[in-house]
């Protein structure tokens, strides 16, 4: 995997074969923080990383200058090599051992963007878990955004909360949002 962007853009990180993970591919990646970077100054905002495997995700936030981002993941050897890379770059990275869900019903944190990468095999009422967990306990600031990456092949259009879906390859990014209908922009 490489940093596409930002401090270290063109870094490339090799994570030990012996990890649980599927790293967010580099042009769904690209792809992602395109639409981000639209929408937000990364110096000014907070990130929740779900199921943070390699911690792919998060070396882009902390390269494009992110300051305070989270890692949950319940597989010690990611958090151990999480823990290695951002020490090695100097990132702001802190990160949290434990189940995901079990992570959503007790923490009080509150973030702008939550990104999850659960397992693409995950059924579906896994998937619908996640925001209904988020939402419930209002774990988005203000203009936040919950970001689930799902295969091609999963529909999470039903769930509350939902806005859209970009596919890219046989990855696909659906946005969660809180519902702001009744608000003026």
């Amino acid at each position: 995997m490489r940093i596409i962007s930002g401090l270290y853009k063109g870094r490339r990180i090799t994570a030990p074969k012996k990890l649980p993970v599927r790293p967010t591919t580099d042009m769904a990646k690209e792809a992602l923080f395109n639409i981000l970077n639209n929408n937000y100054y990364f110096d000014a905002i907070s990130v929740l990383d779900l199921f943070a495997g390699t911690g792919n995700i998060s070396y882009e936030f902390a390269s494009r200058g992110v300051q305070q981002i989270t890692c949950v993941d319940q597989d010690y050897g990611c958090i151990k090599f999480i823990n290695k890379i951002a020490e090695d770059f100097e990132m702001p990275i802190q990160t949290i051992k434990s189940d995901v869900f079990n992570y959503l019903e007790k923490s009080k944190q509150k973030a702008t963007l939550i990104f999850a990468d659960p397992p693409y095999e995950f059924d579906v009422d896994l998937f619908s878990k996640i925001p209904a967990l988020v939402f419930q306990n209002n774990l988005l600031e203000n203009k936040g955004l919950l970001i689930i990456e799902h295969s091609k092949h999963t529909s999470l259009s039903h769930l509350n909360n939902y806005r859209r879906t970009k596919s890219y390859g046989g990855n696909s990014f659906s946005f969660f949002e809180v519902n702001t209908s009744n608000e003026e922009e």
